[in-house]
């Protein structure tokens, strides 16, 4: 079942989400609906604060959109190690319209659990290394409209309050 994309400004967006401490049925569903949503979205992640569940989770395809050979789903991601800078220019499902170029590192290493339960240990660099940290700032609470100049988030913030006058909220 596709799900609902939590947009920005929404607070709960801003909000730390906790470690998923079981793997339930439930949860498994879940997974099952955010990756269903991420494909129908044209997305190549998206972070359980984006469906509106405060949970450290991602799932994550980076040979998306069109192609789709690299699912991975994790559970409780943790960037323990990062070297280089790169700079990444990026969107969001939660910030439509919206692209901004962010410094990433070049290299990541992260560590989590798979939907069975599985310790991960991932290794990346390159576009997988982008994907990974901007679904992780997710969990942190932190989105691109965060990580880019005042001015630019103003002129986003502006097109936010038409929109949303416009649709009469």
């Amino acid at each position: 079942m596709k799900l609902e994309i939590v947009k920005y400004p929404e607070t709960s967006l801003k909000e730390v989400c906790t470690r998923v401490e079981e793997i339930t049925p439930e949860l498994k569903e879940t997974i099952e609906n955010m990756i269903e949503t991420m494909y129908e979205d044209d997305g190549v992640g998206l972070a359980a604060p984006q469906v509106g569940l405060q949970k450290r989770l991602i799932v994550i395809d980076p040979s998306g959109p069109k192609e789709r050979t690299d699912l991975q789903v994790i559970i409780n991601p943790e960037i323990i190690a990062s070297e280089g800078k790169v700079d990444s220019e990026e969107s969001c499902l939660s910030c439509p319209t919206f692209r901004c170029i962010i410094k990433r590192s070049e290299k990541v290493t992260v560590t989590g659990t798979d939907v069975d339960g599985n310790d991960l240990r991932i290794e990346a660099d390159d576009f997988l290394a982008i994907v990974l940290q901007h679904e992780i700032d997710h969990l942190d609470g932190t989105l691109i409209v965060d990580r880019v100049g005042r001015l630019k988030r103003a002129m986003y913030d502006k097109k936010i309050k038409k929109w949303q006058k416009s649709a009469g909220n």
